[in-house]
């Protein structure tokens, strides 16, 4: 492979053909090329110039490019440009100061091709608007792209669709873009980012603070990589406009959305159509819009919503006085009369709002009520007025057999004033009269009490069951949102409060009552990477993104450190440790510092691992010699006998 340069895309005398040789090579060519005379110097240079680079690298030249030299926006997509396409028309643009806006979507440019654009960019810093989409470029395109990031400072807007990019090539972007500043618009659409994309997009969120417009739609970020995005957009300062449609973020990336929603303070736009999204998803995703100002624009299309979920969003705009809601999109959704008067009272106090929803037609999706069990009403009903089964239908069984004809048995028991309608009754006869045999046998109605204790135990542990995996679940996806924000956190910033809460600087700051809080919290140990630094003005960094460890800090007067015990230090380095705690430690730093609620005695610390170790190290020592002495014994019975 040649090492491109700015020279190599620069035509010099010695590549140039003769006058002779150019009428030779014009004649040869099947174009339809008409180029104006009345073009100004600087225009007929930069077409003469893409004339000789067609002639240097064999290609046709495109009519399109020359007509419209001049212009701010060239747009030559589909016009099979190939890479030494490519590489003739970034020979022409060094010099150019026209273009703004360059368009080579599906042009078959390749790796090559993009290698040659880049060079190109290293000289030409009037082209502000570049779309490379659907030109297979590939992990190794994307590494050429990435590198761009790096030295390039006038693209402003880049469009990098359908290129085949891979969840790698998300770290490479990752990367480039964390200290890029000049890149507003990202077109990642039409890719395979999965799981391993998600995290490193998450942590290109969390660093950049330029990026104001993100399209990531018809990707593949579900699940974890769908969490630990969220989790990067939850730090993030600048993005307004984000496009997650098709990508099948599900409940599971709802949850961390809202989660992500009730901080992000700088999100305008965002578009979650066809992502597996339920009236669950809805609901927690709600928990995060009543937390936020900011978002305008809300798309939930083609997902799997009816009524329920439509009425939960426009509850949301309705009770939450500073949400900025203005648009939702729910187009494939049927609402019903109830959902119209909502939104229509909600209309006139909000004029501004609208919801875009399918049409009026649809239905509340309820069970209807479960009747109770026909024996357990009859059951109930002899229990209060403590009778018998047989001095209830002692009337009708003269002989009891607690044997009854069907006809007799509907009767008795429509005259009574038991509580069972038709269907319970029609119910209850063919449950005592498995075999049609015309006879009811109501003895099966002395064991219900039994069997309706075990049924409904069953029920019980069948519902508590259900909800302890959800429970589990959405602990389980909370957790991993932590865990992600922990990672993608930059250094020395620090979420307080939901919704963007700025309070005094010298006034104490609370943590957030959510359970995401929990990674605010000060952890003191040596495994851990957070350091605390003037515990008094309460300034906490947290973990680097590239895995640095913090340098140890020297102990003052102003803050005390404690740590777990070296497992590796032998014992003539160690000293002898003093019993202390957090608490104590806390309050032996400055008096402004603020306690955490950590344990308030040494009798929760826990022991040390070396004592441990030689404890269990002792046991296993004696357990040995106990199995020896058996052994022995056991041999010495052997040889006796």
């Amino acid at each position: 492979m040649s090492i491109l340069s700015i020279k190599s895309l620069c035509l010099v005398d010695n590549d140039s053909t003769s006058p002779a040789e150019d009428v030779d090579l014009e004649d040869g060519w099947d174009t339809d090329l008409e180029v104006d005379d009345k073009k100004t110097t600087k225009d007929t240079s930069t077409a003469e110039l893409y004339l000789q680079a067609c002639r240097l690298v064999g290609v046709v030249p495109v009519s399109y490019f020359l007509r419209n030299l001049g212009t701010t926006t060239m747009n030559l997509n589909h016009h099979s440009l190939g890479p030494l396409g490519g590489k003739a028309l970034a020979i022409a643009l060094v010099t150019d100061m026209h273009i703004t806006n360059l368009e080579l979507a599906d042009n078959y440019l390749l790796a090559e091709g993009a290698r040659y654009l880049v060079e190109m960019l290293k000289a030409n810093f009037t082209i502000h608007h570049l779309d490379l989409s659907d030109n297979h470029l590939q992990s190794e395109g994307a590494e050429c792209i990435a590198k761009m990031f790096h030295n390039n400072i006038s693209i402003k807007s880049i469009k990098l669709s359908g290129n085949g990019f891979l969840e790698d090539d998300a770290k490479s972007f990752a990367d480039a873009l964390a200290n890029n500043y000049r890149v507003k618009e990202l077109d990642l659409s039409h890719n395979q980012f999965c799981r391993r994309g998600g995290e490193h997009l998450g942590q290109m969120l969390a660093n950049n603070e330029g990026l104001e417009q993100l399209d990531l739609s018809w990707n593949h970020l579900r699940m974890k990589g769908a969490v630990a995005f969220c989790a990067g957009l939850k730090v993030n300062v600048t993005l307004k406009h984000l496009d997650l449609s098709w990508n099948g973020f599900g409940n599971e990336g709802a949850l961390a959305l809202g989660e992500a929603l009730k901080f992000n303070n700088s999100l305008v736009h965002l578009d979650l159509s066809n992502n597996r999204i339920t009236n669950e998803g809805v609901g927690m995703l709600c928990k995060g819009l009543e937390a936020n100002d900011t978002l305008r624009v809300l798309k939930l299309a083609y997902n799997s919503l009816t009524v329920e979920g439509a009425l939960a969003l426009v509850n949301v705009v309705k009770n939450t006085p500073k949400t900025a809601l203005e648009e939702i999109n729910i187009t494939n959704v049927l609402v019903n009369e109830n959902f119209v008067q909502l939104l229509e009272l909600t209309c006139q106090e909000r004029p501004g709002f609208d919801v875009q929803y399918g049409g009026v037609g649809g239905f509340m999706a309820k069970k209807p009520p479960k009747r109770p069990d026909p024996m357990k009403v009859i059951q109930d009903y002899l229990d209060v007025r403590k009778l018998r089964l047989w001095d209830f239908f002692r009337n009708i069984d003269k002989d009891g057999t607690m044997r009854v004809p069907v006809a007799d048995f509907r009767k008795a028991v429509q005259q009574s004033s038991i509580p069972l309608d038709r269907y319970q009754i029609e119910e209850l006869i063919q449950r005592l009269d498995r075999e049609r045999t015309g006879m009811v046998d109501y003895r099966g109605l002395a064991d219900t009490r039994k069997q309706m204790m075990r049924d409904h135990r069953r029920q019980l542990r069948k519902v508590e069951s259900r909800q302890k995996k959800e429970k589990l679940k959405s602990d389980r996806i909370l957790k991993t949102f932590q865990s992600a924000v922990e990672a993608n956190t930059p250094c020395s910033s620090m979420v307080i409060s939901p919704g963007g809460v700025k309070e005094e600087p010298n006034a104490p700051q609370p943590f957030s009552a959510t359970p995401l809080s929990s990674w605010h919290h000060i952890v003191m140990s040596n495994s851990s990477r957070y350091s605390v630094m003037n515990l008094s003005s309460e300034h906490v960094h947290l973990p680097m993104l590239g895995g640095s460890t913090q340098p140890r800090l020297t102990s003052s007067s102003a803050m005390r450190s404690f740590s777990q015990p070296n497992l590796v230090d032998d014992s003539a380095r160690c000293c002898k440790p003093k019993p202390s705690s957090a608490q104590r430690m806390l309050y032996d730093s400055s008096p402004d510092v603020v306690h955490t609620k950590l344990s308030p005695s040494p009798n929760h610390l826990t022991r040390s691992r070396p004592a441990l170790i030689s404890k269990l190290t002792s046991a296993k020592t004696k357990t040995t010699k106990v199995k020896k002495k058996k052994t022995r014994k056991r041999a010495d019975e052997i040889l006796t006998e």
